[in-house]
């Protein structure tokens, strides 16, 4: 389900394709293919990468934080769920 709100929306889809990114970076760097050069330019890459996957990932924490009044999640009263 694709979120309405465009700049949470382009929030999702930095963090995605960031994590992606370093997916990607990881799997270059493991195949042993690459000169010093640039092993240490995709390590600074994916420095960068992380960092921002993580502030992502604070941010996202922050929002849920913010949602729930004692910052934890309550559980849900819905009494019993018919199929029917």
């Amino acid at each position: 389900m694709a979120d309405s709100n465009p700049i949470t929306a382009e929030a999702e889809v930095d963090f995605e394709a960031a994590l992606k990114a370093l997916e990607d970076l990881v799997k270059q760097m493991e195949s042993g293919e690459l000169g010093l050069e640039a092993s240490l330019a995709a390590f600074e890459r994916g420095v960068k990468l992380t960092r921002q996957c993580q502030a992502a990932l604070k941010q996202a924490e922050l929002r849920v934080r913010t949602l729930t009044e004692d910052n934890e999640l309550e559980d849900l009263d819905l009494g019993p769920l018919n199929d029917a």
